[in-house]
C-alpha cells in the first residue's frame, strides 16, 4: 500500500494496516535545505527541493506545499512582515479603511500563488504516485481577522451581518484557492483556521460553520479530500467541528485525542494530530518523539487516524526526532521497542526560572504565553490586543512575551500554571486563557489590578 493509497483510505474511513504519517513540513523545509523561510516561501525550486529532502528522511505518506497562511491575504492587499525562521505575518488590514468591494480579487496569477502552483505541479509528477499532497488554505475566519483585524470580535456584537457577510466573502476566496491546489492536482485540501480556537461554539454555529461547509462542500464536488485544521485550544469547539462537513479533523497537542476520535466517530470522520510542537519535537529528545507518537498511536488506534505534529514545524527542528516519530509509525517492530522502554525520561522542573515579584512591581506586568507570536496567528492577535490595551490604559504596564518555543518559555508557562496557549497572566494571574479579549474587558481587568496596587 503507498503513502497515498493508505492516506486515502483513511480519509474514507477504511481498514489500513497502520495510521497515516504527515509531518507538517513548512518553513522547517527550508531548514532542511540551509535556506530562510523568507526565501524558502518565495521560490517553487526552494519548495520543491525541501519536500524532496523531507520525503528522502521522513518516510511521510503525505507531505503540504507550504505552510503558510498569508498567500491569500497577501493576494487581497494585506501587507506583510517576514522572517527567517517563521513564515511572514499580517501587519496590515486592508478593511481597517476599505470595503470588501474594493479588494483585489484573488488573481491565481498574482503575489505567491503561481509559486506553490509551479511547486505542486512538480511534486506531483515526481511524487504523487507515492504521496499524497495537501494544498493548505487559510481558512475564512482566520482571512476574515487578517483583512479587518481584532475589530472583528467587537463586530461579531455590534455588526452581525456585516461580519457574516465578510466570513462569506472570505469562504468563496478559501474556494477559490482550493480550486486552484485541486485543479493541479492536490489530493486533500486542509482548511487551516486557527483563529476559530478563539471564539465560543455558538459564535462558531452563528459565524463560522456556515462558511466552512460552503467550502468543505465546494471541496467535494471537485472530488478532493478536505480536513478542518485548527491550531489552538479548540475543545470547546470539538463537537461543533466534527459536526462540519469536513473529511478529517486535525488539532494541536492542547487536545484529548481521545475525547476528539469519540466525536470524531460520532459524525464518521478521521483525525489527525497531535505531536507537541516544542517540548518534544523541537527541544525533547528521539526518544521523546519515540514515547510521544506511540502514546497517542496507542490513544487513538490505527484506523481513521493521521499522526501528525499539533501545527507548522517550528524551523530548526532536529531531523532526528521527526525520523524517530517516523520508524514508530512506519515500523511496528520499533514500535513494540518504544512500548516496552521503561526508562522514564526525566522532566525539566525549571528550577532556575523564576517568576518576578509581581507585589513590587510599579507596573502592572502582562505576561502572554505564546507558541510564537510571529507565526501563530491567534498569538499574534492576542499580543495585539494587549499592545492596544496597553496603550489605552491609564496606568502603567509591562508587556513579556514568552514564547514557548525556548525553554524560558516552558518555565514561565509551568510557574504561571498556564495550560492553554495562547493565554494572557495578569500579574501572575491566569485571566484569559486561549480567548482573545475584547479591548473593553482588557483594559478594565488591568485597571482593576492597578487599583488593587494603588497604581492608579
Amino acid at each position: 500500500m503507498t503513502g497515498k493509497e493508505r492516506l486515502i483510505k483513511i480519509m474514507q474511513r477504511q481498514a489500513v494496516d497502520r495510521p497515516a504519517w504527515l509531518p507538517f513540513v513548512g518553513c522547517h523545509g527550508g531548514h532542511l535545505i540551509g535556506q530562510t523561510a523568507t526565501a524558502y516561501l518565495q521560490s517553487a525550486d526552494l519548495l520543491v527541493e525541501g519536500a524532496r529532502k523531507a520525503h528522502e528522511l521522513y518516510q511521510p505518506d503525505a507531505l503540504p506545499i507550504a505552510f503558510d497562511l498569508q498567500i491569500e491575504a497577501e493576494v487581497l492587499g494585506c501587507t506583510l512582515k517576514w522572517a527567517d525562521e517563521v513564515p511572514p505575518s499580517v501587519v496590515s488590514h486592508p478593511l481597517d479603511t476599505l470595503d470588501t468591494s474594493a479588494l483585489l480579487p484573488l488573481d491565481p496569477s498574482k503575489g505567491r500563488i503561481p509559486v506553490v502552483l509551479d511547486a505542486l505541479d512538480r511534486l506531483k509528477k515526481e511524487l504523487g504516485d507515492d504521496l499524497a499532497l495537501y494544498g493548505l488554505i487559510c481558512g475564512p475566519f482566520t482571512l476574515a481577522l487578517h483583512l479587518r483585524g481584532n475589530e472583528i470580535f467587537l463586530d461579531m456584537f455590534d455588526d452581525e451581518e456585516g461580519v457574516k457577510a465578510l466570513i462569506n466573502f472570505a469562504a468563496d476566496r478559501a474556494i477559490e484557492m482550493a480550486g486552484y491546489y485541486v485543479d493541479h492536482g492536490a489530493d486533500v485540501i486542509a482548511v487551516v483556521d486557527p483563529m476559530t480556537s478563539q471564539i465560543s461554539p455558538e459564535h462558531f454555529e452563528q459565524f463560522i460553520a456556515p462558511g466552512l461547509n460552503k467550502v468543505f462542500d465546494a471541496i467535494r464536488q471537485r472530488k478532493a479530500f478536505s480536513s478542518l485544521f485548527v491550531c489552538g485550544d479548540v475543545t470547546r469547539n470539538l463537537e461543533v467541528m466534527c459536526k462540519t462537513q469536513a473529511d478529517n479533523i486535525s488539532v494541536d497537542e492542547q487536545i484529548d485525542m481521545a475525547h476528539l476520535k469519540k466525536l470524531a466517530d460520532a459524525q464518521g470522520k478521521s483525525i489527525g494530530g497531535n505531536m507537541k510542537l516544542t517540548s518534544v519535537l523541537l527541544l525533547g529528545s528521539p526518544d521523546d518523539a519515540r514515547q510521544e507518537a506511540c502514546a497517542i498511536m496507542d490513544q487513538v488506534g490505527d484506523t481513521s487516524f493521521v499522526l501528525s505534529p499539533g501545527c507548522d514545524l517550528p524551523y530548526a527542528t532536529p531531523p532526528a526526532n521527526l525520523q524517530a516519530a517516523a520508524d514508530v509509525v512506519c515500523d511496528p517492530y520499533q514500535r513494540e521497542l518504544a512500548r516496552a522502554d521503561v526508562k522514564q525520561l526525566q522532566a525539566d522542573d525549571f528550577q532556575d526560572i523564576q517568576l518576578p515579584d509581581y507585589t513590587r512591581s510599579e507596573a502592572v506586568v502582562l505576561d502572554v504565553i505564546t507558541l510564537d507570536s510571529t507565526s501563530c496567528a491567534p498569538c499574534q492577535y492576542m499580543m495585539d490586543a494587549v499592545q492596544r490595551a496597553a496603550k489605552a490604559c491609564s496606568t502603567r504596564t509591562y508587556i513579556n512575551e514568552h514564547k514557548i518555543k525556548v525553554r524560558e518559555g516552558l518555565g514561565m508557562m509551568q510557574k504561571l500554571g498556564v495550560k492553554n496557549l495562547p493565554t494572557i497572566c495578569i500579574d501572575g494571574d491566569v485571566a484569559f486563557a486561549s480567548i482573545i479579549p475584547d479591548q473593553r474587558t482588557l483594559v478594565a481587568a488591568i485597571e482593576k489590578r492597578a487599583k488593587e496596587k494603588s497604581l492608579a
